[in-house]
């Protein structure tokens, strides 16, 4: 079981959340987000896989921060097509494609990215692009045949533990934490976050 911590930004919190036992940890690079990265934090993490969270950027660009934070995965939020999906996994990098999901038919396009992408991230649908601090109806996912495995995310607190511990699905990889375990925009509860995911690891193996 994958845990992601996304937002981050302070060196000291992205070594605090490195020793609560982060799996990923993810660096927003969309200027229009409360967690947008401007520069390189002092400390980047050496143990979690680093993860690039982009919305339409250019793939230049997008290899230059790979390059900038030596990002293991590229998570695209946007109107990113199969194709540049695929140049940047040729780069090297894994790729994770973002969903938004209000109902079943949201799952329609994820087909057209079937064998190009390693993972993929089911999120609430919401106006704009980013976390809307709510969960979807995770039933939803039942209707999900592909083979590509997938994230949880959206509105993921500490009081979610026993939802998770109910839903199954065969392609289930991970979970995505971010604003439903901040003190303030960025910035991670890391006592909070240490315990959610020993409790989560030690009841699902």
């Amino acid at each position: 079981m994958i845990v992601k911590v996304c937002g981050m930004r302070e060196p000291e919190n992205i070594r605090a959340i490195e020793q609560a036992g982060a799996d990923w940890m993810g660096f927003i690079f969309f200027p229009h987000s409360a967690r947008y990265v401007t520069h390189c934090p002092e400390y980047l993490p050496e143990q979690c896989r680093r993860v690039g969270v982009f919305v339409n950027e250019s793939t230049e660009n997008i290899l230059l921060k790979a390059q900038e934070f030596g990002l293991h995965y590229i998570q695209l939020h946007g109107r990113e097509t199969p194709e540049q999906c695929r140049k940047l996994k040729t780069a090297g990098l894994g790729i994770v494609k973002v969903f938004s999901i209000a109902r079943e038919s949201d799952l329609r396009p994820v087909g057209c990215y079937e064998g190009i992408c390693d993972y993929l991230l089911f999120d609430t649908a919401c106006s704009g692009y980013g976390g809307s601090g709510k969960t979807f109806h995770w039933d939803i996912l039942q209707a999900y045949q592909a083979k590509t495995p997938f994230l949880l995310s959206g509105g993921l607190r500490p009081g979610s533990l026993s939802s998770l511990l109910q839903f199954k699905h065969e392609q289930w990889a991970g979970i995505d934490l971010n604003s439903g375990f901040e003190t303030a925009p960025g910035l991670k509860d890391s006592a909070a976050v240490h315990t959610f995911i020993n409790q989560l690891k030690q009841k699902i193996q």
